[in-house]
């Protein structure tokens, strides 16, 4: 089988390796359950590569991007739900539906018909799913029955907390400016405080928990987004390290041998530096 621009030969080589009596044996096994975490790995790795600003990465990322639904598609394909087709023809559906400015009429393209357009279809999509859902037996509310159940568990946690407050502050369930948050952190680093005296590892983790959304809740009102902060962060402390790691090997010493005191000066130094 060679390799192709065409998303046909990716489908056949994911049909091959699923194939009960000739296909990888890994792949053979795997289930939408198990594949779930290699598919946010991806869109991961994908944004990576745009904030590296690598596109001979990004292009590679993409592919993986690519894989990972043609995956899930294959297994809804073999379980006689849907096929990749299926799942082309819902999102362009989608895209042609939500943009009435600029596939529909002349009258739906007209200046201002766009302002207040992408909620109501949306709206009138989740009611024909609903009713979907009811037509099949199933429960109504795929998301549950709460306001804020729309908010995917799947997320990273800081971009949840950060979804689940901005959807509570539609109704107004919100801080009017960020300084009273301030006094919150502290109210919850004061608990935290006194969840370590008392050294009881639950109300330890729930108060640490509250502390976090509490800081999410302050990036919001500055805004800040909290996953990119501490992306930046994480970054700049790899940097950091990267300098000690090299400064002591230059002078024949490791990370291994260092004492804190040597690493903690050469970290001063990079602070300095950069």
């Amino acid at each position: 089988m060679k390799p192709s621009k065409d998303i046909s030969r990716l489908i056949e080589i994911m049909a091959a390796l699923r194939a009960p009596e000739t296909g990888c044996p890994w792949d053979i096994e795997q289930d939408f359950s198990t594949i779930a975490p290699y598919t946010i790995e991806e869109a991961y790795e994908v944004a990576d590569a745009i904030a590296r600003g690598d596109l001979d990465d990004l292009r590679d990322e993409l592919g993986d991007l690519l894989l990972q639904v043609v995956y899930h598609a294959q297994m809804a394909e073999e379980a006689g739900e849907f096929s990749f087709g299926d799942v082309v023809e819902a999102i362009t559906t989608k895209m042609i539906r939500r943009h009435p400015h600029v596939f529909g009429d002349e009258k739906a393209r007209s200046a201002g018909m766009a302002k207040g357009m992408w909620e109501k279809i949306k709206a009138e999509e989740k009611a024909e799913k609903r009713s979907a859902r009811l037509a099949r037996g199933l429960d109504p509310e795929d998301h549950g029955k709460g306001f804020l159940d729309s908010v995917p568990v799947a997320l990273p946690a800081l971009t949840r907390a950060l979804k689940l407050q901005e959807k509570a502050a539609r109704v107004g369930f919100d801080w009017s400016e960020a300084a009273p948050i301030l006094e919150k952190i502290e109210e919850e680093i004061g608990e935290l405080r006194e969840a370590l005296a008392n050294g009881d590892s639950a109300p330890i983790k729930d108060e640490f928990g509250d502390m976090l959304f509490a800081v999410v809740n302050l990036g919001r009102h500055l805004k800040i987004d909290s996953e990119a902060a501490l992306s930046g962060t994480n970054g700049k402390f790899r940097s950091r390290f990267h300098y000690v790691e090299q400064a002591l090997q230059a002078s024949g010493n490791s990370l291994e041998e260092a004492t804190l005191d040597e690493m903690e000066a050469l970290w001063q130094q990079a602070k300095s530096a950069k």
